[in-house]
């Protein structure tokens, strides 16, 4: 029976001003950008980018300055270097395996509904437009509005509804077995449901392999 080693997702909101470089990330602890507003920079590169993954260690705002979601996967996590801290959760990975970090937006038209289903992998959402209606399990449905975050698993299924009144949008940061890099990774609970109607659009940024982070030697 294989291992696994408790690693801390981190989402962290970082405001940069023109110019400004972000937190560059400790060795080994793969991270991604995304940008809110203003522009993003990666290394060398003169024209902006929505997202940044996990190869690229470089990246600075551009001359309107940015507002980033940075998101941090890390072994025996010390203080966040600046920014401040929306969300943090442990996620359990199976030690030896191989893994990938992705970033993705979802966009529901009014009223899209995803049917109950599940995901290979733990990840954070936040809510970027409209509202949504989460349902995590047995558990109550919480109304999300824009700027929360909430953390899935991938092990409890998940209903979501989305606002009747305006498109709503979530962006989201995931750790997944590599070899789903290209695929979908979601399971839903009645099969059915992959055959249906599903009234939401994704774009996908980042889908990159990643290097966990060694055990603390200390």
């Amino acid at each position: 029976m294989a291992s696994s080693m408790a690693y801390s997702l981190r989402l962290i909101e970082d405001r940069l001003a023109a110019g400004a470089s972000a937190p560059v990330p400790r060795p080994g602890a793969p991270r991604v950008l995304y940008a809110l507003s203003g522009t993003l920079l990666g290394e060398a590169a003169t024209e902006p980018v929505p997202a940044l993954g996990p190869a690229g260690v470089t990246a600075r705002a551009g001359a309107e300055g940015a507002r980033l979601y940075r998101v941090e996967l890390v072994r025996q996590p010390p203080p966040p270097a600046g920014g401040r801290v929306l969300l943090e959760h442990s996620v359990d990975l199976v030690a030896g395996a191989a893994w990938l970090m992705r970033c993705d937006r979802v966009d529901f038209e009014p009223g899209g509904v995803a049917p109950p289903h599940r995901h290979r992998g733990g990840g954070i959402r936040c809510l970027l437009r409209g509202r949504l209606e989460v349902t995590v399990g047995e558990g109550a449905p919480r109304a999300v509005t824009p700027g929360e975050a909430w953390f899935e698993s991938g092990r409890e299924s998940v209903r979501a509804v989305s606002s009747r009144e305006a498109e709503t949008s979530f962006i989201r940061f995931s750790v997944l077995p590599a070899d789903l890099r290209g695929h979908s990774s979601i399971v839903y609970v009645d099969p059915a449901d992959a055959g249906r109607g599903r009234p939401r659009r994704y774009a996908v940024y980042v889908d990159e392999p990643i290097t966990l982070e060694p055990p603390c030697a200390c």
